[in-house]
């Protein structure tokens, strides 16, 4: 019924500020081409605290952020900048090389506790890995939204219940917002081989037990079971098929390990551009305490 039940874990992104980490995890690194996912916030600080994350480097996958509460605002060094607000995406996909930074630019949303947002990462087929980057925000309008008794739900990214998302995407997956009202009851995606759910708040029964927020509940291939509502219960779903394994050291995936090793170099050098409007700090290559094929990134959230 399931395959695994991950628990999120605190890791620090930048001074300040902590999120929720899901996924790389040491038993389930990846469901279908997701191989990395956050849950920030909600965020209540002092209107002082800078809880900026500076210019860093990816290579072989897409950024996606998502918010639910607030605004952020992402450059990029293709000289991008956009300011993402609830209900739109951020796709971002790195191919052989790209840095951006995310600024939290209004101080009144983290001190009234205004900030929450999702990131996943997807990994990119081989056959990608080296395209060129590029970015694409999506508004809330053009996402899919799709309502029945006790359940709204919003597309993101991809296919599932005979919707279809305009988002572009490399491999088959699928990402939704889906918001359960107490007491609905609510089935998996059919057609994808990889499915998960995150409980971003309240709380479900799968087959007789109850699972909490800050869980990913991992589906075991081929089965169907129904998702109750315990009460009113916000999911993050996601998944689709597997591109097979990946290497991922910091901010980096690929599925050759070598090429890890050079994406570190690029960055050292300078061969990876800042954003032209953000390039006054950036975010220095960690200290190499693991191979490449190691454990959770150290950095951002995206």
């Amino acid at each position: 019924m399931l395959d695994i039940v991950i628990e999120s874990r605190q890791a620090i992104i930048s001074p300040g500020f902590s999120v929720k980490r899901i996924l790389p995890f040491q038993l389930r690194r990846m469901v279908g081409p997701f191989i990395f996912m956050d849950h920030g916030g909600p965020v209540s600080v002092p209107a002082t605290t800078n809880l900026d994350v500076l210019p860093h480097p990816h290579i072989g996958l897409s950024t996606v952020s998502y918010l639910l509460e607030g605004n952020v605002t992402h450059r990029d060094s293709l000289g991008v900048e956009q300011v993402i607000k609830p209900g739109e995406v951020n796709w971002m996909c790195a191919g052989k090389g790209i840095s951006h930074s995310e600024r939290f630019e209004d101080p009144a949303i983290l001190a009234a506790g205004g900030l929450e947002m999702l990131q996943t990462w997807v990994a990119l087929p081989e056959k990608d890995e080296e395209s060129d980057p590029s970015f694409k925000n999506y508004t809330a309008d053009e996402l899919p939204v799709f309502t029945d008794k006790g359940v709204w739900m919003r597309l993101i990214a991809g296919d599932a219940y005979g919707l279809s998302s305009h988002v572009k995407t490399s491999s088959p997956l699928f990402y939704l917002h889906v918001v359960l009202q107490e007491g609905a009851r609510f089935g998996l995606p059919a057609g994808h081989s990889e499915r998960g759910a995150y409980l971003v708040k309240g709380s479900v029964e799968v087959n007789g037990t109850t699972y909490t927020a800050g869980k990913l509940l991992v589906f075991t291939k081929g089965v169907d079971p129904l998702i109750i509502a315990k009460e009113k219960t916000t999911l993050m779903m996601l998944g689709g098929e597997h591109l097979g394994d990946r290497y991922i050291w910091w901010n980096f995936v690929s599925s050759r390990r070598e090429r890890i090793d050079q994406a570190k170099e690029d960055w050292k050098q300078g061969r990876i551009l800042l954003p032209p409007t953000d390039n006054k700090e950036f975010v220095p290559l960690p200290e190499d305490k693991s191979k490449p094929a190691g454990g959770p990134p150290p950095g951002a959230l995206s």
